[in-house]
């Protein structure tokens, strides 16, 4: 089966180049598509001198349209979408993600961060379902409805949809991974803000299940 990595970023010139590095170390991957997400810094630039397929879009749409677009753009037959924003990314935190689903053992896999930091460590503990991190197979994906209107609500309507489609999903321990935190990215007041519409689009997701 034909493997590809989608990374949806808006504004990730700081932490794209890594995550684009450690995927490009796994051979076994077709391609590597980045979604700037109508970002206004260097991010796409980064992307296609690191040999990443880029789709550049020209308003943010959101996590859940980026991840639609991207989708859009390969016939991949298993997608891993991974986060711009990862810290200490490994070659084989991105194998251990896809193989499962490569070898028919899941229909969906999902990172869960281990031993990055506390902060990060804590809030996958408490809801593993939001991690950004996920090996899926394409046909599953595209039949979600809406997805595109998810904005950050996307890895709700994913975890919902798996639990009603009956769908096998496994659990992968990402160690010593992390992101880099909205706050740390924009500030306390606008990274705090950023922080309360991602909240936002999440409860509208879940009061929609």
């Amino acid at each position: 089966m034909k493997s590809a990595v989608i990374i949806p970023a808006y504004n990730e010139e700081q932490t794209i180049g890594k995550v684009i590095e450690a995927v490009k170390q796994v051979p076994f991957i077709a391609e590597t598509i980045v979604v700037s997400d109508g970002s206004t810094d260097n991010t796409a630039e980064i992307a296609r001198a690191l040999g990443a397929k880029v789709v550049t879009l020209e308003q943010n749409l959101g996590k859940g349209g980026a991840m639609m677009v991207g989708i859009n753009n390969t016939d991949a037959d298993v997608v891993l979408f991974l986060d711009a924003d990862l810290i200490g990314l490994q070659p084989l935190h991105v194998v251990d993600l896809l193989l499962p689903v490569l070898e028919g053992r899941a229909e969906m896999t999902v990172g869960i961060f281990d031993h990055g930091r506390l902060a990060t460590d804590l809030a996958q503990f408490i809801a593993p379902y939001l991690s950004g991190q996920r090996a899926v197979k394409s046909q599953l994906f595209r039949q979600i409805s809406n997805l595109e209107l998810t904005r950050y609500g996307v890895e709700v309507a994913l975890t919902r949809f798996a639990k009603t489609a009956g769908i096998s999903v496994v659990e992968v321990e990402l160690r010593d991974m992390t992101h880099v935190m909205k706050e740390e990215k924009m500030g306390v007041v606008r990274g705090f803000m950023a922080r309360l519409r991602m909240y936002w689009d999440i409860a509208r997701c879940v009061r929609r299940g």
